[in-house]
């Protein structure tokens, strides 16, 4: 099957519309180096495939960015993707985590969600409380609150691959067939996760709607994209001002910056702090020797 692409689809007679995703050598990119226990590895491969469902739908230059937060064994995971669908990701965990629900392992935890354009005054950002078992639950709900948009969410992760389905129903959906959404509703919740995972998009929306006109559109595809910025890091440790950094140096030896949404550090030592200041107009406060 074609991996890391996102397929988005359309009943014609329904007015129900659809994605689906799958994600082979992406998602390597994205657990490389991590050593995640088995339950937040899950974790993440579903929020990324829910993050490229709905990100799928950018039609202008932006990025959405989805958190969820809590105070139980997972504290943060963090997934966002662009209009390109350049994602990158990250779970904040400890190395020992055992299986359970979204809110056995998030505790008391949000749902953020943030979407950020350049044709918007700020970034749009809604905060709200975790409401259900599985990421798939937590999404349906969301969606049913703050859009009104019923909406099914069917996700399968394993250590090699992530896939997805979404539906969802449109306005005028059951003017079009009153039976078409729970019909389609019921044939989706068919799917099985090896389905999910092996199936390609054509032959697996053939096999769950052989009775329903559906339109394929042509794929889209999926980057891993987590690029070194040192000048970024730069600009950020000049912001600081030399009193800040140097005060750091004299403490630790080395400037640090960790980039954990990426899992890649920028160290500064002495000779490249003082490369960084030599153009500023501060004199820094030579105090290593």
């Amino acid at each position: 099957m074609n991996a890391d692409c996102v397929w988005r689809f359309l009943f014609d007679d329904l007015d129900i519309v659809g994605a689906f995703v799958s994600l082979g050598p992406v998602w390597g990119k994205l657990l490389e180096n991590r050593d995640y226990p088995a339950a937040v590895a899950r974790l993440l491969g579903e929020m990324s495939v829910t993050c490229l469902l709905l990100g799928g739908n950018l039609k202008q230059p932006g990025r959405l960015t989805i958190q969820l937060r809590g105070n139980g064994p997972v504290s943060l995971l963090i997934i966002d993707c662009d209009e390109n669908l350049q994602i990158r990701g990250m779970a904040r965990c400890p190395s020992q985590v055992v299986d359970g629900s979204v809110q056995k392992l998030f505790g008391d935890g949000q749902l953020l969600l943030s979407l950020d354009m350049p044709s918007m005054r700020e970034p749009y950002q809604s905060i709200v409380p975790l409401d259900g078992d599985s990421i798939a639950t937590v999404f349906e709900h969301y969606l049913m609150q703050s859009v009104q948009s019923p909406a099914r969410f069917f996700l399968a992760a394993s250590g090699k691959a992530i896939a997805g389905l979404m539906l969802q129903k449109l306005p005028a959906a059951d003017q079009h067939d009153t039976d078409g959404w729970a019909r389609v509703e019921a044939l989706a919740a068919t799917v099985k996760q090896s389905e999910l995972l092996a199936l390609p998009a054509a032959e697996l929306l053939g096999q769950l709607f052989p009775q329903e006109t559906v339109r394929l559109f042509p794929p889209t595809t999926v980057v891993h994209n987590c690029p070194e910025d040192w000048h970024k890091v730069r600009a950020l440790l000049r912001s600081l001002g030399p009193g800040e950094v140097y005060a750091i140096l004299r403490e630790h030896g080395a400037v640090v910056i960790q980039d954990d949404i990426c899992n890649r550090e920028y160290r500064f030592d002495a000779p490249a702090i003082d490369e960084l200041f030599r153009d500023t107009s501060a004199t820094p406060p030579r105090t290593l020797h």
